[in-house]
């Protein structure tokens, strides 16, 4: 596990936690199906991840692509948001997330 967030990790904690969007309760650097998972709401079984520029090499987007699928099979619903993304249009994923939870 992670002791440090990334800068984007952190932005997403700041206007995520205490149920700032939706009522939504998020942990972050969570054990979920034995992976660590940036954030997830165990309630509406959302995980959201934060990747940074490793998630674009091949065999990274493999291991991504298989870890999602398994957790996706246990009921999980995952959202993937680039570093950029979040730390330029912090507000847009914001809105992405609050209308996940909403469905």
């Amino acid at each position: 596990m992670r002791h440090e967030p990334t800068r984007a990790e952190d932005a997403l904690w700041q206007r995520i936690r205490n149920r700032r969007i939706g009522g939504a309760k998020f942990r972050r650097q969570h054990a979920v199906e034995g992976f660590i998972v940036d954030f997830v709401c165990i309630e509406r079984r959302l995980i959201v991840e934060v990747d940074g520029d490793i998630h674009t090499l091949p065999d990274q987007q493999a291991y991504d692509q298989q870890r999602q699928a398994l957790l996706e099979s246990r009921g999980f619903r995952v959202l993937r948001f680039a570093n950029a993304d979040v730390l330029q249009s912090i507000e847009a994923v914001a809105e992405v997330i609050g209308e996940t939870l909403a469905q």
